[in-house]
């Protein structure tokens, strides 16, 4: 199957504020390869500075950071990003202060990657804006194409139906309904099987390629359905809902 590097899409971004240079290079690359962009800071300045330079989605905050304690850092955050402290400091009260200060998890050194993957992505669900249109529209059309959630049908440029499996409509639809984001095959595993995909589980790419045979106006060169090397794919056009 041809591989397109994806022009950069979007994907959330995570600020690491993290004074240990080798455990923040180990989190932000485990990040990046499961489909987060991650910049990092080593202390409360530099966090100031990277939140003033550009958006946010979240906050990994350490609570021993040099120049300022974590907890008085967290204070001046903006309530709306969502904050989860990474620290060793496991005792109970700077959990409880940590939390009524407004942070939205805490997560005690050292801990495993998925979990904090996990926690990431479960902070992330419940603070990321309600259902938006394209995600509750009942007909989806992109690239001279139209799909139809309710009648799982989805019409070619000619307006002929095309035949999808039930697994070929739902990746479809759930890339349809985030037009532009990168979504990583973890993503696409728990969508359609409600778990994440194993090391060795290629059944997405499968997917993916026979997608592509159906819907792409050239296959061997595809455009609709990019693919973000080493991530996950995105649906590279544009989408409106009717």
């Amino acid at each position: 199957m041809p591989a397109s590097d994806a022009s950069p899409a979007v994907r959330p971004h995570v600020l690491l504020v993290e004074d240990d240079p080798q455990v923040a290079g180990l989190v932000a690359r485990y990040l990046d390869n499961h489909g987060f962009r991650c910049s990092s800071a080593a202390d409360s300045s530099q966090m100031d500075v990277a939140l003033r330079a550009e958006p946010i989605d979240l906050i990994l905050l350490d609570l021993g950071l040099p120049d300022e304690d974590g907890l008085m850092a967290l204070r001046r955050l903006d309530r709306r990003i969502p904050v989860i402290i990474v620290t060793g400091r496991g005792e109970s009260v700077d959990r409880v202060v940590g939390l009524e200060l407004g942070a939205d998890d805490y997560v005690t050194k050292p801990f495993e990657f998925r979990e904090l993957l996990a926690r990431i992505r479960s902070v992330l669900r419940r603070t990321q804006p309600a259902e938006t249109a394209l995600q509750s529209a009942p007909m989806l059309r992109f690239d001279g194409l139209a799909l139809d959630v309710r009648a799982r049908a989805v019409l070619d440029r000619e307006g002929r139906p095309v035949t999808l499996t039930g697994t070929e409509f739902e990746l479809l639809s759930a890339l349809a309904k985030r037009p532009g984001q990168v979504l990583t095959r973890d993503q696409l595993m728990n969508h359609l099987h409600g778990r994440d995909a194993g090391p060795f589980d290629r059944a997405i790419d499968v997917h993916i390629g026979r997608l592509r045979r159906k819907l792409e106006r050239d296959p061997a060169m595809p455009q609709l359905i990019q693919s973000s090397r080493g991530i996950g794919y995105r649906l590279s056009a544009t989408v409106t809902s009717s």
